[in-house]
């Protein structure tokens, strides 16, 4: 695997059913390399600390090949890389066989895979459809966050190396799916 696309984003206050909202989601692809630190992506804006960054959530990668399905669905509008909220894109990131745990080197970093991304209403907000949350929903396609093990700048063109399995856990496909059923009942 490798990196396709660092993406960060700034603060965008957004009009949210009368409210002012403010997000990070719009993330744009960058040229320079991007330092991941154990919290986040230095320069990448978080404003819901809650749900995102953190030490099991500081980086989150999606697959290039995800973004084939979701052309289909939006043909008409732009898949620029980060789109989907993402600070890597990564050629070929497969949730279906990326277990908990597992540890992967890239750049001068090593990322362990934690936990699924579960989508919010800010997803529809970036694509200017609020179908495309339940669309998300209803796949496996939903990224890895990762833990930074080691911190350390990465860019595009980076191996995405795994150097460790953990095949006894789950993988992140799993725990998207258990969380989007538990959400359902």
């Amino acid at each position: 695997m490798k990196i396709i696309s660092t993406n960060i984003g700034e603060r965008k206050e957004i009009n949210w059913k009368g409210k002012q909202v403010a997000t990070g989601i719009f993330k744009y692809s960058v040229d320079a390399p991007i330092f991941l630190d154990t919290e986040d992506v230095k320069g990448d804006v978080i404003c819901n600390r809650e749900n995102h960054g953190g030490i099991l959530q500081a980086v989150y990668g999606y697959s290039l090949k995800h973004y084939d399905y979701f052309k289909e669905l939006y043909p008409d509008l732009d898949l620029e890389m980060g789109i989907f909220g993402e600070n890597l894109t990564i050629d070929d990131l497969d949730e279906t066989s990326i277990h908990q745990g597992d540890t992967f080197k890239v750049g001068d970093t090593i990322l362990e895979a934690t936990v699924q991304r579960n989508p919010c209403w800010k997803l529809g907000v970036r694509f200017d459809d609020m179908k495309i949350v339940k669309q998300f929903w209803n796949t496996t396609f939903c990224g890895v966050y990762f833990k930074v093990v080691q911190t350390g700048f990465v860019k595009a063109g980076d191996v995405f190396e795994q150097i460790n399995s953990c095949p006894e856990n789950s993988t992140i496909a799993d725990l998207y799916v258990a969380k989007r059923i538990a959400k359902e009942i």
